[in-house]
């Protein structure tokens, strides 16, 4: 779960957080979240859905594995300020088809990661029915899906750009 503090739109930096030697890079489609669902079977989450987000999935590694170590929660690794960078909403109709959608990340433009949401373990309606059986979801709310293979460090210094097929791309600096 990310804060609200921890989302950035493109202008704006991601910033390493305090003390943290070990930044990770994760490119995830998200999903947004059209009205207030809570139980939803995997058969009705397309009705749900109000459009996605391309999102920066940014993690303080080197805190996540220091709480994993210790059986402690990651939120502060995964939810830190300017941890979740978003692109520009993505009407519904702009996405064909979910479920096989390429996602693309450079690092200082040398691909890191390139897959399709068609590799996911879990499928979007299975990710949307289960958090839903737990958590209420509301209106505005957005469901990171899951990065592909590829996630790694990045320095202050580096430019990050990402994209959804040919749909959208966004670029964001690391200071």
């Amino acid at each position: 779960m990310k804060p609200t503090t921890s989302y950035i739109t493109e202008g704006q930096t991601i910033k390493v957080p305090y003390a943290s030697k070990l930044l990770y890079f994760e490119v995830e489609l998200g999903v947004i979240i059209k009205s207030r669902c809570s139980g939803v079977k995997e058969s009705e989450v397309d009705s749900y859905i109000g459009g996605y987000c391309l999102v920066l999935d940014m993690t303080a590694r080197d805190f996540q594995l220091e709480a994993k170590s210790k059986g402690h929660p990651w939120c502060l690794a995964k939810g830190y300020d300017t941890a979740c960078p978003v692109s520009e909403f993505i009407p519904k109709e702009k996405v064909k088809d979910y479920s096989d959608i390429e996602l693309w990340l450079k690092v200082n433009d040398v691909i890191k990661q390139r897959s399709s949401t068609s590799d996911m373990i879990f499928s979007i309606p299975h990710v949307i029915s289960y958090i839903s059986s737990y958590i209420t979801l509301e209106e505005g709310d957005v469901v990171i899906t899951g990065s592909p293979a590829g996630a790694g460090p990045v320095k202050p210094g580096e430019i990050i750009e990402a994209g959804l097929a040919d749909v959208m791309s966004m670029t964001f600096p690391v200071a």
